[in-house]
């Protein structure tokens, strides 16, 4: 996971929105880690499940990560004020699916599994989810 978020970061671009979703445990924050090493972070980036949300400001882009898991609705999405940030950093959101895509026009949705266990260990299954000609653009790059 963390190699995959520095791989992604290598083709972020301040606005951009990032929603990581997957069951407990799939990997969501270690993706953003990897995100935010990717972006020369160099703070310690931990899950904001209490705090809702952290700036990460030390890095190529501010990064903003924010867990919405306690989130019910859209409108308290609203009320963190993540637009105020949106178009000069980066922002990742876990469990933000139908809460927060308003944020920006295109957005990447990363799709989790929780790891099964084969032989050579564990394994996840990963989707990229291009919302936006911006996306879909990026992620034919990235794939070559």
């Amino acid at each position: 996971m963390r190699a995959l978020g520095a791989r992604l970061a290598v083709v972020l671009r301040p606005g951009d929105l990032i929603v990581l979703s997957g069951p407990l445990g799939a990997g969501k924050t270690v993706l953003a880690q990897g995100i935010a090493a990717g972006l020369g972070v160099r703070e310690t980036v931990t899950s904001p499940t209490y705090v809702l949300s952290r700036i990460y400001a030390d890095g190529r882009i501010p990064l903003v990560h924010v867990d919405a898991y306690r989130l019910g609705a859209a409108a308290e999405a609203d009320d963190l004020d993540l637009d105020a940030d949106a178009d000069r950093s980066v922002t990742v959101v876990e469990w933000g699916a139908g809460l927060v895509e308003g944020l920006a026009q295109d957005h990447l949705e990363v799709v989790l599994t929780r790891p099964t266990a084969d032989e050579s260990g564990e394994v996840r299954t990963v989707r990229l989810l291009a919302s936006g000609p911006s996306w879909t653009a990026r992620l034919r790059g990235l794939s070559s």
